[in-house]
């Protein structure tokens, strides 16, 4: 018996469910269903009310700057599927060979994407609206059970008579065509739905930059008006002459449009009383509305659980102050996302889709912020017994002696 027929055998013991025939491998979702128009969803299904400018704020260079420090870091990190806490390698039935073939499952989600390119299109819908979505399509390849296709979250909508089933229809893709095409109904286990900010009274999670999308809105009014301002587009002073003719009035301003402006030249003016000049500005900094600016900066690292350093905000930070930041940014930002996308991938893709609920899929990175901090909590640990050489070598990605 070959490898790929004994790998086939044990997936479908421990899963318990064996197909009858061929599994459809073709994704059912649209790539890019935002190209097409899009009328309104039907009346038993709950679009999310999300900002028609939030996608378009995302490109920004504040919001990216933010939405990067945090993407990057996840998008990054080393990952590994391992057993369940309490649970051994040995414990488990064909725990090594299910663990190869996820991971090289995972390494090759789809045809079109790595791992990476994938988790980045999922971690930039869930850190802008909060609604990162992933399609799994179950196969009856043994070297390749679940392909994972990234979907546009802002284009699924929630069911309001899903009955609670895994396999009843949970979510609706609206994709603007007409006919049946228009609407992609799919089921709880055929779609992983990442939310961010989860509340009671909404099925929908919340966007970082939801939170952030008014203040955003006003640091560009704020940077637009310094900009004009900085580029002399409006004239910051005016010369107030009194007692003159009309004519007098006229013959100074064509004077002062073809000999002065532009030129360099000192004007020197002859009449009676002195000209008073006035100012429409203090022509400072101030004029600039910078304190306004950075204040506002601030706001948006807070929406984006971040120090405002990492969007160049850098008064009164150094060298420790940077480093605890840092750490905290870390620590608020990075770690609940990457554990967040971690757990739907654990609970929608392994357990509900192949149905190992003896495996989980972990970052690898998330325990220390750095590489050295990691290599000491390892040798820690090792050396008070609490792992073994062979389970640290699995950590940093080692066969096992």
């Amino acid at each position: 018996m070959t490898i790929q027929e004994t790998l086939r055998g044990a997936l479908r013991r421990i899963s318990g469910s064996v197909p009858g025939g061929a599994v459809e491998e073709k994704r059912r979702t649209v790539a890019l269903p935002s190209i097409f128009n899009t009328y309104g969803p039907r009346a038993d299904v709950m679009p999310k009310a999300t900002p028609v400018n939030l996608r378009k704020f995302a490109e920004t260079p504040v919001a990216r700057r933010a939405i990067n420090a945090i993407k990057d870091p996840i998008a990054g990190m080393r990952w590994r599927i391992q057993p369940k806490r309490g649970r051994s390698v040995d414990e488990l039935p064909m725990a090594s060979e299910r663990i190869a073939l996820l991971t090289a499952n995972f390494e090759t989600p789809n045809p079109d994407d790595s791992f990476r390119s994938m988790l980045e299109q999922v971690l930039e819908d869930v850190i802008v609206g909060g609604f990162g979505a992933i399609e799994l399509v179950r196969t009856d390849d043994a070297t390749h059970p679940l392909r994972l296709f990234p979907v546009d979250g802002a284009s699924i909508r929630m069911r309001t008579d899903w009955d609670g089933s895994p396999s009843s229809p949970r979510y609706v893709q609206v994709t603007g065509r007409f006919g049946s095409d228009g609407m992609v109904s799919l089921n709880d286990e055929d779609l992983s739905y990442i939310r961010l900010n989860t509340r009671t009274h909404t099925p929908f999670g919340l966007g970082r930059l939801e939170v952030a999308f008014e203040t955003i809105n006003a640091f560009l009014s704020a940077h637009r008006f310094a900009s004009r301002l900085a580029s002399n587009s409006v004239v910051q002073y005016a010369l107030w002459l009194q007692n003159m003719s009309p004519s007098h009035h006229d013959r100074l301003i064509r004077w002062w449009q073809d000999e002065v402006e532009g030129t360099g030249r000192v004007p020197i003016l002859s009449v009676e009383s002195k000209p008073e000049v006035l100012r429409f500005g203090g022509g400072t900094d101030a004029d600039l509305r910078l304190g306004w600016q950075e204040f506002l900066l601030r706001i948006i690292a807070d929406a984006f659980d971040l120090p405002p350093q990492f969007l160049g905000v850098e008064r009164d930070v150094n060298r420790s102050t940077a480093a605890e930041q840092n750490n905290n940014a870390f620590r608020q930002a990075i770690v609940p996302t990457a554990r967040l996308v971690a757990e739907h991938i654990t609970r929608d893709a392994i357990s509900k889709g192949l149905g190992w609920h003896d495996l989980e899929f972990v970052f690898t990175d998330l325990e220390a912020p750095n590489a050295l901090e990691d290599v000491q909590i390892q040798e820690i640990l090792l050396r008070n017994g609490v792992l073994t050489v062979n389970e640290v070598r699995s950590m940093r990605g080692l066969p096992a002696l």
